[in-house]
């Protein structure tokens, strides 16, 4: 029998994950339940899946995601903590909530549930997405895989310490901001040199899309493959002198690590 998944909350994240189940889930059994009930009507529609309350996927979803902010999610898990306790059928909390952690949400929920913590990013929602993730010590290998099977529309997963992920998060969670600021910097730079704007964001973006994948399907070291374009006396090393001159890298390395300290802070 195919699991049910209940999403609570249909934020950008939330949103993301439940286009992601839908590209592997029958959709009548994909729920969306939502603050503002317009906004998970709209969605749902789109998807072709069910609207339903935080209630209703309590009492019977298989897999219950926790879409809300962390400052919002212990008002929102004591609502629908009775409705878990009263339930007979096995079930999984599935938390997005940074700097929340696995224990945070049990204990919030008001029992020693089974927990999977997860740090998806926004490319999930188109199936390109790097998603962190921690299992609980209550769930199965049966749920973990069935988890995985079922949202691999997402994009990429990878199992990671919940101690890394903080950090883990900064860089694939906080990070796509970051790109689309360098992107959006790229294409400024085209257009302070003529091309037009359209054609400077699809050069600038499609040149990050292949460079990624570069990396990922070669195997290389990002610093070889840079080498590979820098040659002598040429255009592209004085436009990486000028980034160096201009503490392009230590600027990155700050952004993340303001990030992580943040997200360790947001559960304090």
């Amino acid at each position: 029998m195919m699991a049910t998944f209940g999403f609570i909350g249909t934020g950008n994240m939330g949103g993301a994950l439940a286009r992601a189940a839908c590209r592997r889930v029958p959709s009548d059994e994909v729920f969306l339940a939502n603050r503002t009930m317009e906004k998970a009507q709209a969605l749902a529609a789109e998807l072709e899946c069910r609207v339903a309350d935080n209630e209703a996927i309590a009492r019977s979803a298989d897999f219950i995601f926790l879409g809300v902010k962390p400052q919002m999610m212990a008002d929102m898990l004591s609502e629908i903590a009775p409705l878990l306790e009263q339930r007979e059928t096995r079930f999984v909390l599935v938390s997005m909530a940074a700097g929340l952690s696995l224990e945070d949400i049990a204990r919030m929920a008001g029992g020693d549930y089974p927990v999977i913590r997860i740090m998806p990013n926004t490319p999930s929602a188109i199936g390109e997405g790097m998603i962190l993730y921690t299992c609980g010590k209550g769930v199965t290998k049966t749920e973990e895989k069935e988890f995985l099977d079922s949202m691999a529309g997402a994009g990429r997963f990878a199992a990671i310490p919940e101690s890394q992920m903080d950090v883990g998060s900064a860089v694939s969670g906080c990070g796509p901001a970051f790109v689309d600021l360098f992107i959006e910097a790229l294409a400024d730079g085209g257009v302070a040199c003529g091309l037009p704007r359209a054609a400077a964001m699809e050069f600038a973006a499609q040149m990050v899309v292949g460079s990624a994948r570069l990396v990922l399907e070669s195997g290389s070291h990002p610093g070889a493959l840079k080498d590979d374009v820098c040659s002598p006396g040429g255009s592209t090393i004085q436009g990486v002198r000028t980034l160096e001159k201009n503490g392009f890298r230590s600027a990155v390395m700050e952004a993340v690590i303001a990030a992580c300290e943040k997200s360790a802070a947001l559960g304090k």
